[in-house]
């Protein structure tokens, strides 16, 4: 490639937002790591481990919730949207956590929940009190059936009724969720200034974007109408999962408020707003809540978080779905709500080669990415016995539900130490044995390590503006072979990955960047791939 070439593509490149092509490193703070012995990670333990996080190259971390909570849903129940929960830290930890980030060029992302909030909550605790009193609209309320039954037929997405009877204000309230996370009326305009008042808090703090839980259930319809029934057919473990969820979700109003949102942001110059989106209808919803210059940054579903399979038929179609003239999509194949991507889609005969092909794939889709920690380190999902379950989805549908515990259990530091060297004490979930050889101590400065390969991996997007924001056409999408370009200007590279078991051939086309697993010429091994850069 020409010099002047190369000095254009880079030009374009530094001309992008800094989130358009980013690797993020999702944190799940109660399992990264304990600085007290009290058997829960927190913010000094996370500040002591940045440095680490940044040897990854990535370039920003997400922080799943570490406000003020109950903890019936560990953090996504909000008792106060503008306090750090004791057992995390303090506001002061939280300050020192941005500081050092920022001076390790690493961009802060935190969670905002503006779906609902904890009953624990002053908001609520106000709201409950009466019909009559300042903050009565400030929930969904609605009065009981003639017969005493629920205003609708919604059933919560951790199975039962979505509605729950209070006797003070001798109404029921709306929760999509647990009882202990009553739904906002974000149709309130008070409700509104209220939680984008919540957003400035953390701008003025140095945050450097939101990752908007649960968005698309942030409204509902004011009529209460009753969902019509899902198609028979499928899988069903909760009561949810009869319905379709037309009416207490996904109101078309919740656009006008993320553009609202978006305004607030946008006046705190370069950030980053990504929305969490689920259901049968997430695509049509992500794109929506994308849409123009005015709505979110970036939207990430559920596409690869659920596939039991990685499939060349599944990246070919999501690829499809996210044209270049469609919003920018975020994509992760692991996060504190999934199984473990290595277990899910590995029969175990060749995991460590199915993990470098995985990390290898996702650091070269067009969008930008997120590694949820213990990723790097091809972590495996860890089979948490019942009496040992903390998740209330996994231990209210027991043994049907896959335990989102077995994804967030403790952070694999040290082979030697107690807990894995998470923590000095009993941590709140127990630490994966399987997890002991995979460990950070066991992989650093280990040439040809999964941890080695995912830094090489990252290295190689940030390397390449191709990657990074570069146009994506699949060539192919067989039984075992992906092929796909990555182009931009005059740069194009070349994707090659066999995700089968049985060896593959392909037409080798140019010059190697970076591959994994048997590639000889024209062939490669189970789960291996190869990235070509071509004239």
């Amino acid at each position: 490639m020409l010099a002047e070439d190369v000095s254009a593509e880079k030009a374009a490149q530094t001309a992008q937002p800094w989130w358009k092509g980013a690797a993020i490193y999702q944190i799940y703070p109660r399992s990264f790591a304990d600085s007290n012995g009290d058997g829960i990670g927190d913010l000094p333990g996370i500040i002591a481990k940045l440095d680490y996080v940044a040897s990854l190259g990535v370039d920003a971390i997400w922080l799943s919730p570490f406000f003020t909570s109950p903890m019936r849903d560990f953090g996504y129940d909000v008792a106060d949207y503008v306090g750090v929960d004791p057992v995390f830290g303090t506001l002061a930890d939280f300050g020192a956590l941005v500081a050092k980030a920022h001076a390790l060029g690493l961009k802060v992302i935190i969670d905002q929940v503006y779906s609902h909030s904890s009953d624990q909550n002053a908001w609520f605790q106000e709201s409950r009190s009466s019909r009559d009193n300042p903050k009565a609209d400030w929930y969904v309320w609605a009065d009981a059936k003639s017969d005493g039954s629920p205003p609708s037929n919604w059933q919560s997405v951790f199975g039962g009724p979505a509605w729950t009877w209070d006797a003070r204000r001798g109404q029921y309230y709306l929760h999509n969720f647990l009882p202990g996370q009553p739904d906002l009326n974000l149709h309130n305009p008070a409700v509104q200034d209220a939680v984008l008042g919540v957003a400035r808090f953390w701008l003025d703090r140095g945050v450097d974007g939101f990752r908007l839980d649960a968005i698309n259930f942030a409204m509902h319809d004011p009529e209460l109408r009753d969902n019509p029934p899902a198609p028979i057919g499928g899988r069903r473990t909760r009561s949810f999962d009869f319905q379709q969820h037309i009416y207490n979700q996904s109101h078309p109003d919740i656009v006008r408020f993320l553009e609202r949102l978006r305004e607030v942001v946008d006046g705190y110059g370069d950030r980053f707003t990504l929305a969490e989106v689920g259901g049968d209808h997430a695509l049509g919803e992500m794109q929506v809540f994308t849409e123009g210059q005015r709505r979110l940054n970036s939207a990430y579903g559920f596409d690869f978080l659920y596939a039991e399979k990685l499939t060349p038929a599944l990246v070919a179609q999501v690829a499809e779905d996210w044209p270049e003239d469609a919003g920018w999509p975020t994509w992760a194949f692991e996060n504190h709500d999934a199984p473990r991507a290595i277990s899910r889609w590995s029969s175990g005969a060749h995991a460590e080669q199915l993990a470098r092909a995985k990390m290898l794939l996702l650091c070269t889709l067009r969008g930008s990415i997120i590694l949820y920690q213990g990723e790097e380190l091809a972590l495996p999902q860890v089979d948490v016995p019942f009496d040992k379950l903390q998740d209330p989805e996994a231990i209210a549908n027991w043994p049907h539900t896959l335990s989102r515990d077995g994804a967030r259990t403790p952070m694999a530091w040290s082979a030697d130490a107690p807990n894995l060297g998470f923590s000095t004490g009993e941590p709140w979930l127990p630490a994966g044995s399987s997890h002991r050889s995979l460990a950070v101590d066991q992989q650093e400065g280990r040439d040809g390590s999964i941890l080695d390969f995912t830094r090489k991996c990252v290295a190689l997007r940030k390397r390449h503006p191709a990657l990074r924001t570069g146009s994506m056409r699949i060539v192919e999408a067989g039984d075992a072979l992906l092929v796909f370009e990555r182009a931009i200007g005059s740069q194009r590279l070349r994707c090659v990955f066999n995700l089968s078991e049985q060896a593959a051939l392909y037409d080798a086309a140019g010059k190697v960047l970076l591959g994994t697993g048997q590639v000889e010429g024209g062939r490669l091994g189970p789960y291996a791939a190869v990235i070509e850069e071509i004239a």
